[in-house]
């Protein structure tokens, strides 16, 4: 790579982007990697403060910014990822569909790790959408050392990608509504609106809701009954307090379901429950599920939907950034809530 003065440029190529920026209105590529420099470009070079440019000089031990941003894109990118081609030596890497994101954060900080190397993404176990940016590549240098590369290779191998997004499957889905004042019609329930809108989100079907009063041999029968019937997620709300007529987990537990928390450090949310009935969750919902926007079920129903078993260790490292603002106008998934930082 050779330094030129701008104004001893012409006829030459150049071996790398050069940004313009509006300040307030617009960042943009001004001239592109192998641009022919003509004499018109001179003054307009010089309006972007280039006193000299870049010419390339073939070396076998370089790698050019633009090379180097793909071949980390290729590196990182697993199942359900696509990459743009080099822009101003960036590599933007796309969701291929909608599905959840996962990123290996330890590898990934390895990786940032090396001299000149840029890998920026949205946070694991995120919601994304096809077609959305869920990461970006680049290299500081406009030239990095092919070395530095080779030990990004042996970093980003390993038994699973460094990035890939999970499709969400197609789950059966059976509703449970506790509550003697709900099944004797005193009051309405609130629950299943909420609920299906946010399952179906995920592509659920939904095979109905059936109201049980505050008997826990009731409760346990009805989500036997549904698993019975082919439900692959069942969802039983209300009656999840420490009320002595609250009696929902106890049914849980009678369905002969194995428990995997009763509570959670999420706010709002902590009388979650999470357990199984062989390979199918069984979620206790509290009551705040129909009054917040955004709370525990909306960390958890994805990760059963993208086909995870979730673990106590996973409802634990809720904790971190498990406590949600309230915002006024809630930006959930694009806020902290849920998102745990790795130490």
């Amino acid at each position: 790579m050779l330094k030129v003065p701008v104004a001893e440029s012409v006829g030459m190529v150049l071996c790398h982007d050069i940004t313009r920026i509006i300040p307030g209105r617009k960042k943009e590529r001004a001239f592109r990697r192998g641009q022919l420099i003509t004499s018109g470009d001179i003054p307009k070079l010089l309006d972007l403060g280039k006193a000299h440019i870049y010419v390339w000089e073939p070396a076998n031990d370089l790698v050019h910014e633009d090379e180097a941003a793909l071949h980390l894109a290729l590196l990182a990118a697993g199942p359900g990822l696509g990459w743009d081609e080099p822009n101003q030596g960036k590599v933007s890497l796309r969701a291929a569909h909608d599905g959840l994101l996962k990123v290996r954060g330890g590898r990934l900080k390895r990786l940032n790790s090396l001299d000149g190397v840029v890998l920026a993404t949205l946070h694991n176990n995120r919601v994304v959408f096809k077609g959305q940016v869920v990461a970006g590549t680049r290299v500081i240098p406009l030239t990095i050392q092919r070395r530095i590369l080779e030990r990004a290779d042996e970093i980003s191998s390993g038994p699973e990608p460094l990035l890939s997004i999970k499709s969400f499957q197609p789950l059966r889905v059976g509703v449970v509504i506790t509550g003697s004042e709900i099944y004797t019609g005193r009051i309405k329930d609130g629950f299943y609106s909420v609920v299906r809108k946010k399952a179906e989100s995920f592509g659920a079907r939904l095979l109905g809701q059936v109201f049980v009063p505050d008997d826990p041999n009731l409760i346990a029968a009805e989500i036997r009954r549904m698993i019975g019937e082919g439900a692959e997620l069942v969802i039983v709300t209300g009656g999840m307090s420490v009320d002595p007529d609250d009696v929902t987990p106890t049914g849980i537990r009678a369905a002969g379901a194995d428990i995997v928390s009763y509570g959670a450090p999420v706010l709002p949310g902590s009388m979650f429950m999470l357990a199984y009935l062989g390979d199918v969750p069984v979620c206790g919902l509290p009551g705040c599920v129909m009054f917040n926007k955004t709370t525990v079920f909306d960390l958890v129903l994805p990760r059963i939907f993208a086909g995870e078993r979730l673990s106590k260790a996973d409802i634990v490292a809720l904790g971190h950034g498990g406590l949600c603002e309230e915002c006024k106008v809630c930006r959930y998934p694009a806020c902290p809530f849920g998102k745990a930082a790795e130490i």
